[in-house]
């Protein structure tokens, strides 16, 4: 029964969020985020989204291939893109990422598998962001007194909700696949660039949404604040992205001497940006094409792995 109300629940929590900005602060900061939007900024969010996109499945590549799946890169970046699109568009924000999990699981003829190397590539991606995160706090003079308290709480769920996974499908296994497929010298050094590139690139969309929406700050201002907007998102709740990041900033700009509506805008635009970067994903869609649905034979060193790992 939860299972069934959980997102329902999140929607509403999202939707009041969003309901008490408007109340707060006026319509006018939604509506100038997205006005905010031109042909330039457009073109920037898809270059932008194709660099991070690659990124994330070149990570994604390397840790399916650490678990002995076959994944080839042109493929991966395709799925990605479809995710990116469905994640965008349906409720709960993850259904593109079970989508690519369970389509790769298929081919490769091993779903188990599928699953748990998106599982291990997205979390790799969230700790690198806590990492980031974290060296901000310590470091940064910029960040706000009065948001510490919020963003360990923020901090603290959003490392809760990276360990779901590892607490549903048992620790042991979940520490065991991390071991082979991220914890290792040929994948550890590429997983942790492409992540640390993934956090670049969104920072770098964070910014053009900022600029574009006519915030003025410096960037010695503004770069903490939106590295804290990415922690926020990994909360498990909003409505179509759209939710917790705009409260953030709005608490975010104010706190530090600055609009807070133009916080909510620099979040609105950022959302629309991000729907535009994955708009590549329709093509995906309408071609129906990525690695195709037939079982993926793994190469013979993989095969031969496997074979002996399973005789231990």
């Amino acid at each position: 029964m939860s299972r069934r109300i959980w997102p329902w629940l999140r929607a509403l929590v999202a939707a009041a969020i969003l309901a008490v900005l408007a109340w707060r602060l006026g319509t006018d900061a939604f509506l100038n985020g997205l006005r905010a939007i031109g042909p330039r900024t457009a073109l920037a969010a898809l270059g932008i989204g194709l660099a991070t996109t690659a990124f994330s499945a070149w990570r994604w590549c390397v840790v399916a291939r650490g678990l002995g799946l076959r994944l080839p890169l042109r493929v991966a970046l395709a799925d990605y893109y479809r995710a990116l699109l469905l994640n965008a568009v349906l409720p709960a924000g993850v259904l593109g990422d079970v989508h690519r999990a369970v389509s790769h699981g298929n081919r490769s003829g091993d779903l188990g598998g599928g699953v748990r190397a998106v599982l291990l590539e997205r979390f790799a991606g969230q700790l690198a962001l806590l990492a980031v995160g974290a060296v901000v706090l310590v470091t940064d003079p910029v960040v706000p007194v009065p948001l510490l308290p919020a963003l360990l709480v923020i901090g603290a769920l959003a490392g809760s909700a990276l360990l779901i996974p590892a607490v549903r499908r048992a620790a042991v296994t979940f520490w065991r696949d991390a071991r082979r497929g991220v914890l290792t010298r040929r994948a550890v050094t590429p997983v942790a660039v492409s992540s640390l590139a993934t956090v670049a690139g969104h920072l770098a969309l964070f910014l053009v949404a900022a600029r574009a929406s006519g915030a003025e700050a410096p960037l010695g201002v503004l770069l903490p604040l939106l590295v804290l907007a990415l922690l926020v998102m990994a909360l498990p709740i909003n409505v179509g992205g759209f939710g917790p990041r705009e409260a953030f900033l709005a608490l975010a700009f104010a706190a530090t001497g600055l609009d807070a509506a133009q916080g909510l805008a620099t979040s609105v635009t950022y959302g629309a940006l991000t729907l535009i970067a994955a708009l590549p994903g329709v093509l995906v869609l309408v071609s129906g094409r990525s690695g195709g649905t037939a079982p993926e034979a793994p190469p013979p060193a993989d095969r031969e792995e496997r074979r002996t790992g399973s005789h231990r």
